[in-house]
């Protein structure tokens, strides 16, 4: 009755509060599901362990660029418990010596709501994926964790992969994408023990031939110290001999040196050095895909 009799007076006094709604919807180019580790702890040989989590500027630089350019990411992990960072990410190295920046990423990420409260990794897969336009995991070791023999993640790797969507992980999270093989848990447990069986294991993994980067073993052999980013001993196995024995092309560059590499719908970037490079191109390829 008020809209019917006021008239141009109530269009005048609602519109103004419709006009930031029209333009959130209006910025939103689609949701984009980032996901994360819920490991805490990776451990090494002889019975050693290291604390780890995600690398700081690893999630939040290309989680910025997905804001920035509009879309919605979507925070999951195993657990839909709160990730952890690693304590040797928080390190302005990884910000060009720039402690400002690296304060500023810190802040940013701990004005992050959701990534208190993660979605599941399980209920993902029940909602189904189709909602979102691309798929992004950080890295940090706690990849080599949990996600490399997740099932559910495997689901919604495959889904991404048979779709064509843009699939962008760095560092050592492209260790996730092995969670897609027949079977994961085995394929791993042989490339611990180095008995030879890994490769059989990895048969119809659907990225086999794939070119790819992930951490190289020259990075790794410097975090096994030591030194000042030293993880305290030697990882079980290195992710480049995982993936290449799984059947990928994996394509290094000098240590700490940014390294993008595209095929078909997977990005992959190589360390630290690569994230800004990563989220740029994760950002032009959802552009493309979604227009």
């Amino acid at each position: 009755m008020f809209l019917r009799t006021m008239g141009g007076v109530a269009l005048a006094l609602v519109l103004p509060m419709l006009a930031p709604m029209a333009s959130a919807f209006a910025e939103s180019k689609g949701k984009v599901l980032v996901v994360m580790s819920s490991a805490h702890q990776l451990d090494l040989k002889d019975g050693k362990t290291y604390a780890t989590g995600y690398y700081l500027n690893e999630f939040e630089v290309p989680y910025r660029k997905l804001v920035e350019a509009g879309y919605q990411p979507v925070i999951a992990d195993p657990n839909g418990d709160q990730p952890v960072m690693d304590a040797n990410s928080n390190n302005k190295l990884f910000f060009g010596g720039d402690d400002a920046d690296r304060a500023a990423a810190l802040t940013y990420v701990e004005g992050i709501a959701q990534l208190k409260h993660p979605k599941t990794l399980a209920s993902v897969v029940a909602d189904g994926t189709r909602g979102y336009v691309g798929i992004f995991i950080p890295g940090g070791h706690a990849p080599m964790v949990d996600l490399l023999t997740d099932k559910n993640l495997g689901k919604i790797l495959i889904s991404f992969h048979h779709s064509g969507r843009p699939t962008a992980i760095i560092c050592h999270g492209p260790v996730a994408l092995l969670s897609t093989l027949p079977d994961a848990p085995a394929f791993v447990a042989s490339m611990i023990a180095n008995d030879g069986k890994a490769n059989a294991l990895a048969q119809g993994w659907p990225y086999a031939g794939y070119r790819m980067t992930v951490f190289s073993t020259g990075e790794e052999q410097v975090l096994e110290g030591p030194g000042p980013l030293y993880i305290g001993g030697n990882v079980q196995f290195y992710p480049v001999n995982a993936l290449a024995e799984a059947g990928a092309r994996v394509i290094s560059v000098a240590n700490w040196h940014s390294n993008v590499v595209i095929d078909h719908e997977l990005i992959t970037g190589q360390q630290p050095m690569s994230a800004s490079a990563l989220g740029d191109v994760l950002v032009t390829r959802l552009n493309r895909h979604t227009h």
